[in-house]
């Protein structure tokens, strides 16, 4: 068998942003302090002291109704819900995912609140995010709450949402960097990494290099991780075809219509039918390799019934 690390692919460090590794990585007991120090990094008004992780699939109690299953989902020693998810690409009511995911940790605090029913323990929302919201801002850290529209007031602040933009990292190497723009830039790069850079010299940088080190990887789960990694690259190639062919047949429709307005609305529809196809055809490949439809889902933007319906 050829030696694991014979691939050109493979670094010092792994690509922690793919599902299963980043699983591996934040939902592990082995890797439960790297985790303690994420949680304390994004949200420091609250004293992480010890977590436990919890199961992370929940069924919807409605006939018929829609399933979740969380990367990373774990518990404080006060009973504060973490939800920790890795988004690799912008989908569709992309907020109203994280909102529908974050309500099944709100009614199993409900259930477990101890004293008045609704008097349960925060729950926390994580979004993990490879892509920018807000493209032209150097802000990595968003977070959300239920307030009052005009004065600002509080509703709640039983459920919070937290969104981590990898790529608006721009400030990681020069002297303005803090360390969320160090962590990011590191979740994004670390694959192609040989060591740190200066300054970098946090313990959660330093224990999220060490707990992803490939040379430490079992013989078992190397071709996991080769099979992932494979079907990333796949994927990844797979759109940006589908984008060059689209964009091309969308000019090529638009001046046969000889007009500016046809132009415009043929690219639209070029990109986007030939996007859509190429999403199919990966989950297809996807589904054929027995990946988790959960993260064929998050990798193309497609619906749990369109991919069952492959």
């Amino acid at each position: 068998m050829k030696d694991f690390h014979d691939d050109p692919r493979i670094g010092r460090y792994a690509d922690v942003l793919m599902d299963r590794q980043f699983k591996r990585t934040f939902g592990s007991d082995k890797n439960k302090r790297l985790t303690e120090l994420l949680l304390q990094a994004l949200i420091p008004e609250h004293c992480i002291e010890s977590i436990e992780f919890v199961t992370q699939e929940h069924i919807n109690p409605f006939p018929a109704g829609k399933d979740a299953r969380i990367d990373v989902e774990c518990t404080d020693k006060d009973g504060t819900r973490f939800v920790v998810e890795m988004q690799l690409a912008r989908q569709d009511a992309f907020y109203e995912r994280a909102l529908f995911n974050s309500t099944f940790a709100v009614q199993q605090q409900v259930l477990r609140g101890a004293g008045h029913r609704y008097d349960f323990p925060p729950v926390y929302f994580i979004g993990i995010l490879n892509f920018s919201i807000h493209r032209d801002s150097d802000q990595v850290l968003w977070r959300y709450n239920f307030r009052e529209d005009a004065s600002g007031e509080l509703m709640s602040d039983k459920l919070q949402f937290l969104f981590l933009e990898l790529p608006n990292c721009t400030n990681a190497l020069t002297d303005k960097a803090s360390e969320l723009d160090k962590l990011c830039y590191t979740l994004r790069n670390m694959k192609t990494m040989q060591k740190a850079p200066e300054n970098f010299d946090t313990e959660i940088i330093s224990l999220l290099l060490k707990s992803s080190e490939t040379i430490t990887f079992e013989e078992e789960y190397k071709e996991k991780y080769i099979s992932d990694m494979t079907t990333k690259e796949d994927i990844e190639n797979q759109i940006r075809y589908a984008r060059k062919e689209g964009q091309q047949a969308g000019i090529a429709e638009g001046r046969e219509e000889g007009m500016a307005a046809g132009i415009e609305r043929g690219k639209v529809e070029g990109i986007a039918t030939g996007i859509e196809q190429e999403k199919l055809a990966s989950a297809r490949k996807m589904k054929a390799l027995g990946a988790d439809v959960s993260f064929i889902c998050e990798v193309t933007g497609l619906s749990s019934e369109q991919v069952a319906a492959l």
